[in-house]
């Protein structure tokens, strides 16, 4: 294999031929023309040198021996994004169909003229970039459209899910509670005495509780449960298949894990926050907002009893 010296700048093309002096003669045309040049005997070196050096264009024989030009085309591809420009001396063993069907972007009949090989690689390097500028940008478009999706149904502060997602979430897992008879367990989260935090050490130390509340909640929850930032210092969670007393459970685990988290709003001072947790089971066929209702009615209730406890009512 040979080369000259390598521009990351240049349009760089590999030639594949196993005649040395046609290869050495087209190698000498490209350089001259501009182009870096790397150079290969047969498929085999072709693929070995595709490898370790990035490649803009291949310049390839047909009839070469153990791999000829359409399979290395094939393989080439399979595998990388690089152009490839067939050359052949028998247009009556392989139609332009047979070659272009194989992957080539163009071939060429030999004698090759230098100027038309030229145009052609010229061509062909620009479709390549202007297939990788649109690649880019439709992968930039979805990235965009799925970040979209994301800000619209979590909370920025959180990462939790928002509530317009805990509605559309708990309408699906209600219809599947009715159809299969399953369990459906909601808890109603909210934060004791927030809004003297906040008055007293700030919306940045506020924050700071909102965001470690919302990795606790996850670090309690099984994978099938999902947790909500509902608003402000209001939180929800579903737990599908899961009794009023299996969530409990749930929520004793929540309400304990943030009773024993210390915060620092400042360095000589350190506060513990507690939550009142309301619960409700979903009863066949009850409406959505019935359902919520009850489960907020025992936050109340939890609330009215002293804050820092789970209330469940049947």
């Amino acid at each position: 294999m040979e080369k000259n010296e390598l521009n990351e700048t240049k349009t760089r093309i590999l030639i594949v031929d196993d005649h040395v002096e046609l290869r050495d003669m087209l190698r000498e045309a490209m350089v001259i023309s501009g182009y870096d040049c790397l150079t290969a005997g047969n498929g085999r070196e072709a693929l070995e040198c595709l490898a370790v050096h990035p490649v803009d264009v291949v310049l390839t024989d047909i009839k070469m021996p153990e791999m000829n030009g359409l399979e290395l085309t094939e393989h080439i591809k399979q595998k990388y994004d690089v152009g490839v420009i067939v050359m052949t001396g028998y247009t009556d063993d392989f139609s332009y169909e047979d070659i272009i069907t194989k992957g080539a972007s163009d071939f060429m009949v030999k004698p090759v003229a230098i100027p038309e090989l030229t145009l052609r690689i010229k061509r062909v390097a620009r479709e390549r970039a202007l297939l990788k500028e649109r690649n880019h940008a439709m992968e930039k478009l979805r990235e965009s459209e799925q970040r979209y999706q994301e800000l619209s149904i979590t909370d920025g502060l959180t990462k939790l899910f928002n509530s317009r997602q805990f509605y559309a979430v708990l309408h699906g897992e209600i219809e599947r509670s009715n159809r299969y008879d399953h369990p459906l367990t909601v808890l109603m989260l909210d934060i004791d005495d927030f809004k003297k935090y906040n008055d007293t050490y700030g919306h940045l130390e506020g924050d700071r509780v909102l965001s470690r509340f919302a990795e606790i909640i996850r670090e309690c929850l099984r994978q099938t449960d999902s947790a909500y930032r509902y608003g402000g210092e209001e939180f929800s969670v579903i737990l599908p298949a899961t009794k009023g007393e299996q969530g409990i459970i749930t929520a004793e685990r929540v309400r304990l894990a943030l009773k024993n988290e210390i915060f620092k709003p400042r360095p000589d001072i350190e506060i513990r926050v507690t939550v009142s947790i309301g619960l409700a089971q979903h009863a066949r066929n009850e409406e959505m907002m019935d359902f919520l209702r009850r489960a907020d009615q025992n936050l109340y209730r939890a609330k009215a009893a002293g804050k820092n406890q789970v209330c469940f009512t049947q």
